[in-house]
């Protein structure tokens, strides 16, 4: 009876046991579930912002590189500038039309101060003829050279120099105290020429003014050419100077265009070359014209005075 016992409380004992056993793995097992769900959460939500990002990144580096190639695709671009030179300003014209044109200052040129003489140059010569009692000649002549440069900000050099030569002209015809002003195209004289020719009464005499401007790919010649009658000298023929002057526009054209390889020095006509188009900063001013023959000192005096009174071209680039 006593081992029948014992045996009933040791299968009690052990059945109390696996009671525990199965409570401690239900709970374990519960444990377990709720564990492994905010951690497949975790892993899920991981998973979902990395594939974001990776969208995210491939959509920035696509938006940059469109950018890049937009910005690449909208740099301007210029033709480049024809003309690379000036030839030297007091050269631009050979001796014997000098001579015609100021035939006592055919030494007398002086040339600008430049800081760049092939973007920007100018000479100008001045004469006094004296005819004793019946008073005297005189002569100014003065070449400007600008050549424009091609830039991606202000556009190509021919451009540029189409702009300028247009202003030229204008400001030509719109000279204070200008008489019988007169403009008319020159053939044969680069892309394009015009001459603005009238009539300026000064207190030393009547002035006949000629200005020519010309324009050659992308240079822009600008020919101041006046003459009086000091002293009660006549005064001379408009015409005459007329044709002294186109002749003078058009070997400076040609001379320009030998600086550059084109034609020969002393030869008139077009470009041949296909046109394209600073430098922009502008030429020094004229020289001012001095006398070079003094007969007299009532002539001297007079000639003074017509040298200040002569329009002083400049081919400064005026804004």
């Amino acid at each position: 009876m006593q081992r029948r016992a014992q045996r009933d409380g040791q299968f009690d004992q052990c059945e109390q046991r696996d009671e525990r056993v199965k409570r401690a793995g239900g709970r374990n097992r519960l444990l377990a579930a709720a564990v492994a769900v905010p951690v497949l959460l975790i892993a899920t939500g991981c998973s979902s912002d990395s594939g974001s990002d990776s969208g995210n990144d491939a959509q920035d580096t696509s938006a940059s590189t469109g950018s890049d190639d937009s910005a690449a695709s909208a740099t301007p671009t210029v033709q480049a500038a024809a003309y690379k030179t000036l030839p030297e300003a007091c050269a631009v014209l050979s001796k014997k039309t000098l001579t015609e044109l100021v035939p006592k200052g055919t030494s007398s040129g002086k040339e600008g101060t430049s800081s760049d003489t092939a973007a920007r140059a100018n000479c100008s010569w001045s004469s006094l003829a004296n005819n004793g009692v019946k008073g005297s000649q005189f002569r100014w002549l003065n070449v400007s050279l600008l050549r424009f440069e091609s830039d991606a900000t202000t556009g190509d050099a021919e451009s540029q120099a189409r702009t300028y030569y247009t202003k030229q002209v204008k400001d030509a015809q719109a000279v204070a105290g200008a008489k019988s002003v007169k403009a008319t195209s020159v053939a044969a004289t680069g892309d394009e020429a015009t001459l603005v020719r009238y009539d300026l009464k000064k207190t030393e005499g009547a002035f006949k003014q000629q200005t020519v401007v010309a324009r050659v790919e992308n240079v822009v010649i600008t020919l101041d050419y006046n003459g009086a009658g000091l002293a009660g000298d006549k005064t001379p023929s408009a015409d005459t100077l007329t044709k002294s002057a186109e002749k003078a526009a058009k070997e400076a054209v040609a001379s320009v265009q030998s600086a550059n390889g084109e034609g020969t020095s002393g030869s008139s006509g077009t470009s041949s070359s296909t046109p394209t188009a600073p430098a922009t900063s502008a030429p020094s001013k004229s020289a001012s014209p001095t006398p070079k023959a003094t007969p007299s000192a009532s002539a001297s005096a007079t000639a003074s005075n017509a040298t200040a009174a002569a329009p002083k071209a400049s081919a400064e680039p005026k804004s």
